[in-house]
């Protein structure tokens, strides 16, 4: 409950009025700990790999699925609307040009998250339906990280990864805002401009901190996917290798269907 309890010390003013302000002062431990993830610690040291990659825009197709469809079902609702930018913030469609890129045209089946991000679009989801206010503290966090580290982690991506044009980068690219910098400036003032009283605002820094935190859940839960994968991985290709030293093909064929089903098994358990 210690996040909880620094959410609640973030409003007592000591940090400046505003609520943008309150929120980072509140959030600022939590956001410490998901840059030292084991998935973004790799992006900071440039080694992102193509599994990582990959898994990482399935979870976030199903949580900007689950944000955006609640926004835009709230858009009129008074502490939803100040904030509501579609045309210049939405991922959604990006997300789908990059996984159809990365997957081909049959993506849709080929989505697998854990069971972290199921929780985070059940919460997204829930709070839509009950408290549309906090969906603020969600968008607020999501959107001006991505604008925030959208151009640096966009080229660790391609140079990592070593894709030769922009195609399967589009989540990271914001045609719709001229100048991030001015445009977070006037998001936050739009966000501070939201009346709130004392315990929708107490509310609204608590959600930001649990925001945090199913994010820090999709990282770890996606990197023990991938950890799985690989040592199911090696090891099946390695039985494969000596049950079948004559056909090369049928060891790969056998390792990959190997591979795949106990990915299937491990989501079905998490």
């Amino acid at each position: 409950m210690e996040t909880l309890k620094s959410a609640r010390k973030g409003n007592s003013g000591e940090d400046g009025s505003d609520l943008s302000e309150q929120i980072k002062a509140a959030t600022k431990e939590n956001h410490v700990r998901a840059e030292n993830t084991q998935l973004m610690l790799s992006y900071q040291k440039g080694q992102i790999t193509l599994p990582q990659y990959k898994v990482l825009l399935c979870s976030l197709y199903e949580i900007y699925k689950a944000l955006e469809e609640e926004l835009d079902r709230n858009s009129s609702h008074p502490a939803v609307a100040p904030i509501y930018f579609p045309q210049e913030l939405a991922r959604l469609e990006s997300l789908e040009r990059d996984l159809e890129y990365f997957f081909g045209q049959g993506w849709k089946k080929r989505v697998i998250v854990p069971a972290a991000t199921h929780r985070y679009t059940q919460r997204l989801r829930k709070i839509g339906q009950k408290n549309p206010e906090l969906l603020v503290a969600h968008a607020y966090t999501r959107y001006l990280g991505d604008l925030s580290g959208g151009q640096v982690l966009g080229k660790i991506t391609q140079k990592s990864l070593g894709l030769s044009s922009k195609e399967g980068l589009s989540f990271f690219s914001f045609p719709g805002v001229s100048s991030p910098n001015r445009f977070k400036q006037l998001y936050r003032s739009r966000m501070n401009s939201v009346e709130l009283t004392e315990e929708e605002k107490a509310a609204m820094l608590e959600e930001a901190v649990e925001a945090f935190e199913l994010n820090i859940q999709v990282f770890d839960d996606l990197q023990k996917m991938l950890s799985v994968a690989t040592e199911t991985d090696q090891s099946k290709s390695s039985l494969a290798a000596t049950r079948f030293p004559a056909s090369p093909i049928l060891q790969v064929t056998v390792g990959l269907c190997v591979a795949l089903a106990t990915i299937g098994a491990a989501m079905n358990a998490l």
